[in-house]
């Protein structure tokens, strides 16, 4: 890992990093305009619906400025000072914020008023929604300024900008492939790897603002439609093919060589006792061999047979990762002085685009339009001109992928 520039490390957000309290806030008030990057100009209002806080007892909101409290037909039903936290909770079937009740409240900022939601500051509004016993809080946002954040969570602030720059492009095409994707009701993306990583005002940076301005509304296509973007930390010398690893093939998700040899998780080292093991595997007693029975042409870990002294089973290598807790599936397995010790590449599924690699090729040079040509294979970088999402076309034929433990796209 490089050591941070201090310069460049200099966040659009970095005061608001320091004001963990609504006390804080209202001393540096005077200094909150930091954060705010005008979006006027931008050609698209495409806005997203993110989940914050899914299912919660009480979820604490408010705004930076005076706003306003709406119904969800946008009936205005009271304002909002500024400053003033408020606890959102469930009451029988309606969302109860101070003095409102409603099936779902929205509150609305006014200027360039950022809202608090739980335990940091998000651009937008948010959304207050009864979910089983609970509410959830959605953080509805324009596109670019939700991505002003996802780069700096998905990347390292001090990479090259034309590593950013690949990231923001990968990042905007999957939120918006994933918003039409997706079918929830509610919302499009929450804010961990399961979809990508969002953390609101902390872990914007101006480098990161700079790369998501510089590609504001590029994405990438194949035959006129938005492609799956699935992206990684590092392969491991080598990205998949997307049959081997999660469906039938796209002709954009092929397997190519990787430039990330820079990664701190290029290669990787795992050791466990067979009583570690057995322990994780239950079953089939004490644990005395590992054996891959099915690999892909990467090396990645399909199968794996699991003998122990009371029996045998056969787990995939992706519930293998997950239980043992383990960068990717790309691994060999070896026993050392009785205990396994296995050497495995890369982080994460090692489709798409590469990071660490985007990073390794960004430092020598090459461009992000040719970076991102690299790791989606025959796409095109197209400029969207659409009023909404709405009026957008996917691919079809690539999966929704939300939910789904084993296709993490961020950096884990």
């Amino acid at each position: 890992m490089m050591t941070p520039s201090l310069g460049l490390l200099r966040s659009v957000a970095s005061l608001r990093q320091l004001l963990q309290s609504w006390r804080w806030l209202a001393l540096a008030i005077g200094i909150a305009s930091v954060g705010a990057v005008s979006t006027e100009s931008s050609a698209q209002a495409l806005d997203l619906r993110v989940a914050i806080r899914k299912g919660a007892n009480t979820i604490q909101v408010g705004s930076s400025t005076a706003g306003v409290v709406k119904d969800a037909g946008g009936r205005v039903l009271g304002n909002l000072e500024a400053l003033v936290p408020l606890n959102a909770t469930v009451q029988g079937n309606q969302v109860s914020l101070g003095n409102w009740r409603a099936s779902q409240l929205v509150i609305e900022p006014s200027g360039s008023g950022v809202v608090w939601i739980g335990d940091r500051w998000y651009h937008g509004k948010v959304r207050l929604l009864r979910q089983g016993d609970g509410v959830t809080a959605v953080n509805v946002v324009n596109i670019e300024e939700y991505l002003y954040s996802v780069v700096g969570s998905e990347a390292i602030p001090t990479w090259p900008l034309e590593a950013l720059k690949a990231q923001a492009v990968a990042a905007r095409t999957y939120a918006i492939y994933q918003s039409k994707k997706g079918g929830n009701r509610f919302f499009d993306l929450d804010t961990t790897t399961a979809t990508q990583v969002y953390k609101g005002l902390n872990n914007e940076y101006v480098s990161t603002v700079e790369a998501v301005q510089q590609t504001e509304g590029q994405v990438m296509t194949y035959q006129g439609k938005v492609i799956l973007a699935a992206f990684h930390a590092a392969s491991g010398g080598h990205t998949e093919n997307v049959e081997d690893v999660w469906m039938s093939p796209l002709p954009y998700l092929r397997g190519v060589v990787d430039y990330d040899q820079a990664s701190p998780v290029f290669q990787w080292n795992r050791s466990f006792t067979p009583s570690e093991l057995s322990q994780q595997f239950g079953g089939v007693g004490t644990i005395q061999s590992l054996q891959p029975l099915q690999r892909t042409p990467q090396g990645r870990v399909i199968t794996l047979r699991i003998i122990g002294s009371q029996g045998s089973k056969n787990l995939s290598g992706a519930k293998v990762r997950e239980v043992l807790k383990l960068r990717s599936t790309r691994f060999d397995v070896t026993q050392v002085n009785g205990s396994f010790s296995l050497l495995g590449w890369g982080s994460g599924h090692g489709i798409g685009l590469s990071q660490w690699g985007a990073y390794g090729l960004a430092q020598q040079g090459v461009a992000y339009s040719q970076i991102l040509a690299h790791y989606y294979q025959n796409t095109r970088l197209s400029q969207l001109n659409v009023p909404s999402l709405s009026a957008l076309n996917i691919d079809s034929q690539a999966p929704d992928l939300y939910s789904k433990a084993s296709t993490n796209i961020g950096r884990d």
